[in-house]
């Protein structure tokens, strides 16, 4: 009961017109036809007044949707005393946003899921190892905070305790849970297992993964679905049709009744509400698939592309860049080279930094901090220690302030970070990045699925850039490029529409400026998914042929749904105007026919997700294992 009176409180045309019609039912068994119809008339009126100054105010804004359809079907229906096809025309379109409402629900089921596992408060171990529940936003870097059983965890941390495990599902999509011991970062939204366990505060909760990932749903949430495009691409010509099948029924049978009798069957919910419903399916599918895609049109553009940019660093390679060699030059030492690097690395956010940092720390290495440091987008690191000037990066911004600098010789897949002090030249610290191993099968299929160009642009060397893009299957390769030279090269790529896809800071600007950007999210920077259309939480480049073929899939069924309800309609209105079909027999069939558009249109939810080449060749032998 109370289910039912809250829907009815959230839906009161839907209740008003139910009484308003058991009300007439039964004044017309009582006798009082003219009562009846009266009171139906009047409500039925007032509904279509209500109707015609919301069409007007959605044509202010230059919206030109298909209530003209309703809004002639309701009217026609009362001037020709069909008054029970008119309430049922009224029912059925306040009963749609229910409908709607309903589907809407189930489709971005898997995006809402994620919001509504968001933490708000946090358990504070404080003096006697007690613990204070504080806002999850009142949480600082260094805090130690408690995690019970079956938590979530509330920001970015540090594991205190021995051991534990932690479930990321519903971040990353992997299935099995991971095993961390003291020391070990612990990513925010993954749940604890079995046990209560101590953690420190890295960051705080704005700045944290999942509040980052709770950020885009809600954008994604928040945007509209490409609906008004594709509603009005068919609404005109659909409107058009109808009401010419319409005119020419009445005039050949010269029966206004007819006219009426067509209009009721060319409703126009299944392209209002069908639509939309498949590109929230989409959304929530690729949510289930480990990527959020902020909003429908996003999809719409995905399924279309034809082009593809690629980062090399973090995107095509793992990311995790290990120093393979030290190159110092004849005036430095090894030690000198790789202390003076990692002091100034410790400054950047780049991989490649990251890589320095981590050798200097494995070989006990002491970092030293700077008087000031500033970092260059795509060029290195400037940093002040001991009063002399620190250049690290690339040899060109290297070469610019010493003499002699010597670039050294490179094998395939390696890339070098060269190093100044002072306008002495130190060296290179030579690091290799290994290659992802889904990404030539990505690449692969891409190809095999419509995206013809596949081009890379990197800020690494040429010969590094070649050697990985060989690898891929990659067309095209950009080498040596800043943020700005990205940005022009994948703005006059064709065909059209263009993906990009990066994971760092410096490719927040192309990612911006592409068709659809798309970020590595797992580790990649928050500026890469702010710009980003769509975000792939796995660390793995998989999710992206995911995302073409879930948009593929999501158009496909939205399209299909829209034609199946204009096919459907214009079939019945043909039949409709032999007169075969009374009012309100139409009304009624037009309801069944809105609600199989809708439950076609979640078909969206559903669909196989690609399996690529080299997924294909490990299948028989998993097998035989």
């Amino acid at each position: 009961m109370n289910k039912v009176l809250r829907f009815f409180k959230d839906y009161p045309i839907v209740g008003i017109t139910l009484v308003i019609a058991a009300v007439s039912g039964i004044l017309q068994l009582s006798g009082l036809m003219l009562a009846g119809r009266i009171i139906i008339t009047v409500f039925v009126a007032a509904f279509s007044l209500y109707t015609l100054f919301d069409m007007i105010k959605q044509i202010l804004r230059r919206h030109f949707g298909l209530d003209i359809l309703a809004l002639v079907a309701m009217v026609s229906t009362l001037l020709v005393g069909e008054y029970w096809a008119s309430i049922i025309i009224v029912l059925m379109l306040s009963g749609g946003e229910a409908l709607e409402d309903y589907a809407a629900h189930r489709a971005k089921r898997e995006l809402t899921s994620l919001l509504d596992r968001t933490p708000t408060e946090a358990h504070l171990v404080t003096e006697g190892d007690q613990t204070k529940d504080i806002s999850v936003d009142e949480v600082t870097p260094g805090q130690i905070l408690l995690v019970r059983p079956a938590e979530v965890v509330p920001v970015d941390a540090v594991l205190v305790s021995e051991a534990a495990e932690f479930d990321e599902s519903s971040i990353t999509g992997e299935s099995l849970p991971i095993s961390l011991v003291t020391g070990q970062e612990v990513p925010s939204g993954s749940v604890n297992g079995d046990l209560a366990v101590k953690v420190r505060a890295l960051r705080p909760a704005a700045e944290s993964q999942y509040q980052q990932i709770v950020h885009l749903v809600q954008e994604a949430e928040d945007s509209k679905a490409p609906v008004v495009r594709l509603a009005d691409r068919f609404a005109m010509p659909f409107t058009a049709v109808s009401l010419l099948i319409a005119a020419i029924a009445w005039i050949v049978s010269k029966d206004p009744v007819r006219f009426a009798e067509v209009l009721v069957l060319a409703t126009p919910c299944p392209l209002l509400i069908a639509a939309p419903v498949a590109f929230l399916g989409g959304m929530s599918r690729a949510a289930r698939a480990g990527i959020i895609v902020k909003g429908g049109a996003v999809l719409e553009q995905a399924a279309e592309v034809k082009s593809a940019a690629f980062d090399k660093t973090g995107t095509l390679t793992e990311g995790k860049p290990q120093v393979v060699a030290l190159r110092s030059a004849s005036e430095a030492t090894d030690e000198e080279l790789l202390h003076l690097a990692a002091s100034a690395e410790q400054y950047s956010a780049h991989v490649l930094a990251e890589g320095i940092r981590a050798h200097a720390e494995q070989n006990g290495v002491q970092l030293q901090n700077a008087d000031d440091a500033k970092e260059i987008p795509a060029k290195g690191v400037e940093a002040t220690l001991d009063g002399q000037t620190v250049r690290v990066g690339q040899f060109k911004f290297v070469s610019e302030v010493v003499e002699g600098a010597v670039e050294v010789h490179l094998e395939a897949g390696q890339v070098a970070v060269y190093a100044s002090h002072g306008g002495r030249f130190l060296g290179a610290v030579i690091l290799s990045d290994k290659l992802r191993p889904e990404a030539a099968a990505v690449s692969q299929w891409l190809h095999e699925n419509g995206v013809s160009n596949q081009v890379m642009v990197t800020g690494d060397g040429q010969k590094t850039a070649d050697s990985i893009a060989a690898q891929v299957g990659i067309d095209h390769v950009y080498a040596g490029l800043h943020p700005v030279d990205k940005v022009k090269i994948v703005k006059g790529l064709h065909p059209k529409p263009t993906m990009m896809v990066g994971d760092g800071i410096n490719d927040a600007p192309v990612l911006a400026a592409s068709d659809i950007g798309v970020a590595m999210g797992a580790k990649g920077s928050t500026a890469a998914g702010e710009a980003a259309d769509a975000v792939i939480l796995k660390d793995s480049l998989a999710p992206l042929a995911d995302l073409v073929s879930i948009a593929k899939h999501t158009l496909r069924v939205g399209l299909t749904s829209i034609w199946l309800g204009i096919v459907l309609s214009i079939v019945l209105m043909l039949v409709a105007t032999t007169g075969v079909i009374p009012a309100v027999a139409g009304a009624f069939t037009q309801e069944i026919l809105d609600l199989v558009a809708i439950l076609y249109a979640l078909r969206a939810l559903g669909g196989q997700l690609p399996r690529l080449p080299h997924e294909k060749e490990k299948q028989p032998q998993q097998m035989h294992g």
